[in-house]
C-alpha cells in the first residue's frame, strides 16, 4: 500500500470511518518523497531507537522502520488505532503508544522502550502542539538528534540569528539546547486536507555542552524571557520592568559591566552577551537567595 497515495488513502480512511480532526492539526503527506527524505536526515541504521509523535496513517512510521532498530510511536487520536492496525501490519519494529506525549515522560519512555539503542526523535509534528513538544524533547537531552517538520515560519523562528525579525526567546532556548539546521521546505499541494502555510523540515543536533558558560542557567533564561517579552523596548526597561527584584538602575548597571550601551535592545545580543548580563545580575540578586 502506497500511504501517500489519494486513490489509496481516501479507501483507507473510509474503511475505518475516520474523520480529520482540526483541533489535532491533522494533515496526512501525499508526496511520497517527503518521508523518504525525512527519514534519510535523521540518519538511521540498525543501532538507531526512533521515537516519533504523530505518525498519522504511519508513512513516515514506515520509512523510519525500514532505517532504524526499532521505531516508538506515540499517537493521541485513537480513532487512528484500526488504521495504522493495517498498515503497519507485519511491520515488526514498530511500537504504537496510544497517548498525549506532551503527558509523558519522554526520557523515562526512551529508557523503557529503546533500551541499548542510540534515541533520536523524528516526526512530522502536529501544527498546534510544536513549540511545547520541542521543548519537552530539548530538556529531556536523551535524543542525539532531533529531524521535524513544522510551520516554516517555526522553522526560520528556530534557527534566526540576533538582529533578525524572527529572533526571539524560543530561538535562544533551542540554540541553547542544539545546533539547528534547516533542511527543505514541503509545499501545501504536499498535504491532505491542505494547510494553509508551507512546511519546513530541520534537524537540530544536541549540544555535548552549553554554547557558552553561565552561572545559573534559570537565570539566564529569565532574563531572555524578560527581554523579549519588552522586545521594542531596551534591554534596560526590558529587564526593569520585568525581571523579578530588580530595578531599573540595577539593570542598567549589570548592562554597562557586561560590556554593553545601556540603550542596546535584546533582540540585537547573542547568547553570549545574555550569559554576561545574567551573570551581572546574579552578583546583584545573590544576597537575597
Amino acid at each position: 500500500m502506497d500511504l501517500t497515495d489519494l486513490n489509496e488513502i481516501r479507501p483507507l480512511l473510509e474503511r475505518h470511518g475516520f474523520r480529520f480532526s482540526k483541533s489535532l492539526g491533522q494533515n496526512f503527506l501525499t508526496a511520497a518523497w517527503v518521508p523518504g527524505r525525512i527519514a534519510e536526515s535523521a540518519g538511521l541504521d540498525r543501532d538507531t531507537g526512533v521515537l516519533e509523535v504523530g505518525p498519522g496513517i504511519g508513512c513516515l512510521t514506515a520509512e523510519l522502520a525500514r532505517r532504524a532498530g526499532k521505531v516508538l510511536s506515540v499517537e493521541l487520536d485513537r480513532a487512528l488505532k484500526p488504521v495504522l492496525g493495517e498498515t503497519l501490519a507485519g511491520v515488526e519494529n514498530v511500537e504504537l503508544l496510544f497517548g498525549d506525549a506532551l503527558k509523558l515522560d519522554l526520557g523515562q519512555l526512551v529508557r523503557e522502550r529503546l533500551p541499548g539503542l542510540r534515541p533520536v526523535f523524528c516526526a512530522n509534528l502536529p501544527y498546534n502542539v510544536t513549540s511545547p513538544l520541542l521543548t519537552a524533547v530539548l530538556r529531556a537531552g536523551c535524543f542525539e538528534t532531533v529531524t521535524v517538520m513544522v510551520q516554516r515560519e517555526v522553522a526560520r523562528r528556530l534557527c534566526a540569528r540576533a538582529g533578525t525579525g524572527d529572533y526571539g526567546a524560543f530561538s535562544l532556548f533551542v540554540q541553547w539546547h542544539a545546533e539547528p539546521e534547516l533542511l527543505f521546505e514541503v509545499e501545501p499541494a504536499c498535504f491532505v486536507p491542505r494547510p494553509k502555510v508551507t512546511s519546513a523540515v530541520l534537524r537540530l543536533r544536541r549540544r555535548e555542552s552549553p554554547p557558552v558558560p553561565v552561572r545559573d542557567e534559570q537565570l539566564l533564561f529569565r532574563v531572555i524571557r524578560a527581554a523579549f517579552n519588552m522586545r521594542r523596548k531596551t534591554l534596560v526597561n526590558a529587564l526593569g520592568a520585568g525581571l523579578d527584584g530588580i530595578t531599573k538602575e540595577q539593570a542598567e548597571n549589570a548592562v554597562k559591566r557586561a560590556g554593553f550601551s545601556p540603550k542596546i535592545r535584546g533582540e540585537v545580543l547573542e547568547i553570549g552577551g545574555f550569559a554576561k548580563i545574567s551573570d551581572e545580575i546574579e552578583e546583584i540578586l545573590e544576597p537575597d537567595l
